[in-house]
């Protein structure tokens, strides 16, 4: 493995927020498998969620890690906080975020908390409405933060420019 590969693997802190055993009923009998959501992210804005299925857990847990860098997302953040409020959705789970003041820390549960920290978000408030399903509730909380703009995104979109209110 080369100097730059390794690099490459150490700049992603990885999480797993969930392993499951399922298993399959065929004509000879019940076949056991597991199944592994894995959460990448930077710490810096990036992130990305991955599923991982295989008969032995280090398996699903490499295949979960692996499909996560691939669906790897950039998030636009405010600091160290979100630049609005807004709800992502997947399934029947719905979560709500707004930013929040220095200090706050991360007001969240479930798979948000773990998901928040690893794209490096330090305050912000959130509720899960719905479903509590974790897959769920991770694919709608990378929704969300898949869909955040900056006012300056906002305003190159529509070809106009953000005046500082304090000048």
């Amino acid at each position: 493995m080369s100097k730059l590969a390794m690099k490459e693997e150490k700049q992603y802190q990885e999480k797993l927020l969930k392993i499951s055993r399922v298993s399959k009923t065929t004509k000879g009998g019940r076949t056991i498998s597991f199944s592994v959501l894995a959460a990448v992210g930077d710490g810096e804005g990036k992130i990305g969620l991955g599923l991982g299925k295989a008969n032995g857990v280090p398996d699903a847990i490499k295949k979960a890690i692996a499909s996560a860098k691939k669906n790897i997302v950039d998030v636009s953040l405010k600091g160290k906080t979100i630049p609005h409020e807004i709800i992502g959705k997947w399934g029947a789970a719905s979560v709500w975020m707004a930013p929040a003041y220095e200090g706050t820390g991360v007001i969240a549960g479930s798979a948000v908390r773990e998901i928040l920290e690893i794209v490096g978000v330090h305050d912000i408030l959130t509720k899960i409405r719905g479903s509590r399903n974790r897959h769920n509730v991770a694919k709608a909380t990378v929704d969300a933060l898949k869909n955040l703009r900056t006012a300056e995104e906002v305003a190159k979109l529509r070809g106009k420019e953000v005046k500082d209110i304090l000048s």
